[in-house]
């Protein structure tokens, strides 16, 4: 858990002196130039929860990287979804 204090120095991001802009480390946070307006004397809690929740993206991945554990259940499903809409095609045919 990391605490951000507000009334710190905040430099601007298009600042093009900016004395923090070499140091910066990958995920470190920016904050923009009165974006903490109307918050002096308060704290921001930033909690990191890395793994307690996934994104849509990584859900798919993770589901299309499971699917090949289960080929033949999705072979199967397939066969019968195509089974049952000639089913569905024919009886269409048959009824008109």
């Amino acid at each position: 858990m990391a605490d951000v204090n507000i009334n710190k120095g905040v430099n601007s991001v298009n600042n093009p002196h900016d004395p923090y802009e070499d140091h910066m480390e990958d995920g470190e946070i920016v904050f923009e130039e009165g974006a903490f307006n109307g918050f002096e004397g308060q704290s921001i809690t930033i909690t990191e929860n890395a793994g307690a929740a996934q994104g849509d993206l990584q859900a798919g991945i993770e589901f299309i990287y499971h699917m090949r554990e289960h080929i033949l259940d999705v072979g199967v499903a397939t066969i019968y979804l195509f089974t049952c809409y000639a089913l569905y095609l024919w009886l269409k045919k048959v009824i008109k």
